[in-house]
């Protein structure tokens, strides 16, 4: 077994795909460790934006959460409408394009594109954040630790789907279970006390009182917590992952990360205000979790703390891979409608999108770089692009039930409508409240993306107007080429080259840039002895070697000129380049060759002549011979 097949697995056959799609119970931790994640740090983003409020924030944080709720629901209910009416993958950009135009579907992929990015990035940084918060002797290795995780994920993403989901079900389904634990003694000692239970480890005294509450403070707030709701459409877009019936599978997982979601949501909120647990400053020396605190207060820093807080470490790591699930299948979408690359449409060896997994962590781990590995600093960014494809979507679903027929889908209309109207006022509150701190950043990347889509589809657009042949085809002028075959010495692998342009051409011309003239007559007596007289004695056209000095030992420039002059000389005959290229058998054999090939070949290429043909003979080490001339008429 190879390398590859040691760390990625061995390739998957295509007629294998439906035996690696998946069900439920791996579905729940593939697409929804984003949004069961973001329980962690949307209330924890909330409440440091009321630090300044002091213990009086705490009062605001049950509204505040109800309405995410609120919002969560209405979300929840248009996407499973989004999933019947198309099974296929109802994505923002899918249902924004079919039903208000495809500007509009681009602005929805472009915004998905951001937060998916951004997704990966604030998932890993808040797992990590998790951990400082335990073990505070690891804050210098932040960024590091933030790295590792996510070349972790990428492997795992490459190995495939079903391997995806079967990775992270552990460490999911114990946070499930562990920080469910914790809610539920959380709520019945705070039963049992009379809504005042005592702390078992007490939490950091909240700091006095800054300013007092004002709307755009709560709006701030609010927009923060609001990226506890992100990574909600994650499932919509997933469809094609499920095992048949994939549309009944794909809303039965929606529902039960929703479900878990938002009983994870009211009970931090709750919790929260009656233990007294505020945010602490991300970046100061006594930085701990929201969770981490809340976890202590309700059972102590025992056995159920450390895995509590072990698995909101692993779950808020490894939920960047709701990224990594369908950032790489928006981009194989928008590749089929050449608005990206078409090789993001190529699936790898073991079917999953292998380029959009690869660019997206390319960007996370740049993104991770820059803000360097602190939460904070990133989620000001967050959430704009996930709210703005959620408005676009709903929008675009009410568009839909118009087309289909008014009077048979009210009901399924007003859902959207619903949707559309509520997380189009929540886009407008999350841009106000966050333009100065960063959102003006994510426009203007959402922007460039539009303009990549459009420049990526015009590029397309034109190559198929100078491709498109509609007439006969004509035989014109079909003269042999001029064949131009540069050596540097008289070697097997030139030999083969020569060879080969002997076939193609009578008019063969051997050309020798000579940077030393002491190796150029050793060079003259070899080409008469093993490739003249060879010719003369087989009856065949004799190639003429032609040397070029070149005092200041340039290479391309003197071929190039000759090429050009030779051009001048024939205007209506082909020339065309072969290049001898040696080719080896490992990868890191080729950092001990100059690759000369590759770059006279690119040199030749990007003069844009159409009168000048390039042609690659390669010479396989180690499993050739050497031609001799003597046998070309063989």
């Amino acid at each position: 077994m190879g390398l590859l097949d040691h760390l990625l697995g061995k390739p998957i056959a295509s007629r294998q795909e439906e035996d690696h799609k998946v069900g439920v119970w791996a579905g729940i931790p593939m697409l929804g460790l984003d949004a069961l994640g973001s329980a962690a740090y949307g209330p924890e983003a909330a409440l440091t934006l009321l630090l300044p409020l002091g213990a009086a924030g705490l009062g605001y944080m049950g509204p505040i959460s109800l309405i995410i709720i609120g919002l969560l629901v209405v979300l929840y209910l248009s996407y499973r409408q989004t999933m019947e009416a198309y099974p296929g993958g109802g994505g923002s950009y899918t249902v924004a394009k079919e039903n208000l135009g495809t500007r509009l579907g681009l602005t929805a992929a472009a915004a998905l594109l951001v937060d998916y990015v951004l997704t990966a990035a604030v998932g890993i940084s808040a797992g990590v954040g998790a951990l400082v918060s335990a073990v505070p002797s690891l804050l210098p290795y932040i960024l590091p630790i933030c790295l590792a995780i996510l070349l972790l994920i990428t492997i795992v993403n490459l190995r495939g789907v079903k391997e995806s989901g079967a990775a992270f079900a552990l460490p999911t389904y114990v946070f499930i279970g562990s920080v469910g634990l914790v809610l539920l003694i959380g709520v019945f000692k705070t039963m049992a006390a009379g809504g005042r239970p005592v702390p078992v480890a007490q939490p950091p005294i909240i700091p006095t009182a800054l300013v007092s509450a004002n709307l755009w403070l709560l709006a701030k707030a609010f927009a923060s917590g609001c990226t506890a709701m992100t990574g909600v459409e994650a499932v919509s877009n997933g469809i094609s992952v499920f095992a048949k019936p994939a549309v009944k599978r794909a809303q039965q997982t929606l529902t039960a990360i929703v479900v878990i979601l938002g009983a994870m949501l009211a009970g931090i909120a709750y919790l929260c205000t009656v233990y007294h647990i505020g945010a602490t400053e991300p970046e100061g020396k006594s930085y701990q979790s929201v969770l981490s605190q809340l976890a202590a207060a309700v059972v102590g820093r025992g056995a159920i703390y450390y895995v509590t807080v072990g698995s909101v470490l692993a779950v808020l790591a490894l939920s960047a891979n709701t990224g990594f699930a369908d950032f790489p299948r928006l981009c194989r979408l928008l590749a089929e409608d050449e608005f990206l690359p078409h090789t993001f449409a190529n699936r790898g060896r073991r079917l999953v999108y292998t380029w959009g997994i690869c660019i997206l962590a390319t960007l996370t781990g740049a993104l991770l770089i820059v803000f360097g590995g602190i939460t904070d600093r990133l989620i000001p960014l967050f959430a704009i692009g996930a709210f703005i494809a959620f408005t676009l979507s709903q929008a675009g679903m009410v568009q839909h039930w118009r087309k289909v027929g008014e009077g048979k889908h009210r009901w399924s209309m007003a859902i959207n409508a619903i949707g559309a109207i509520a997380t189009g006022i929540a886009i407008l509150v999350i841009l106000v409240a966050k333009f100065v701190d960063g959102a003006w950043v994510t426009l203007l990347l959402i922007c460039a993306i539009y303009f990549v889509f459009v420049s990526v589809k015009r590029h397309y657009a034109q190559v198929e107007v100078e491709t498109t042949l509609s007439s006969e085809f004509e035989i014109g002028d079909i003269s042999e080429p001029i064949v131009v075959v540069p050596i540097g010495r008289w070697s097997t692998i030139s030999a083969k080259a020569l060879r080969f342009s002997m076939r193609i051409s009578d008019e063969v011309i051997a050309l020798h840039i000579s940077s030393d003239p002491v190796t150029l007559p050793a060079l003259q007596r070899q080409w008469e002895s093993f490739v003249e007289k060879p010719c003369q004695l087989g009856g065949h056209p004799v190639p003429r070697l032609v040397i070029v000095p070149s005092p200041y030992r340039r290479l391309f420039h003197p071929l190039l000129d000759y090429i050009r002059d030779l051009q001048d000389q024939h205007p209506t005959r082909v020339i065309a380049v072969v290049l001898p290229e040696l080719v080896e058998h490992r990868w890191y054999q080729y950092l001990l060759h100059n690759q000369r090939a590759t770059w006279l070949k690119a040199a030749l290429l990007l003069r844009g002549d159409r009168k000048v043909t390039v042609i690659n003979v390669p010479w396989y080490m180690g499993q050739e011979t050497g031609p001799s001339i003597k046998k070309s008429g063989s």
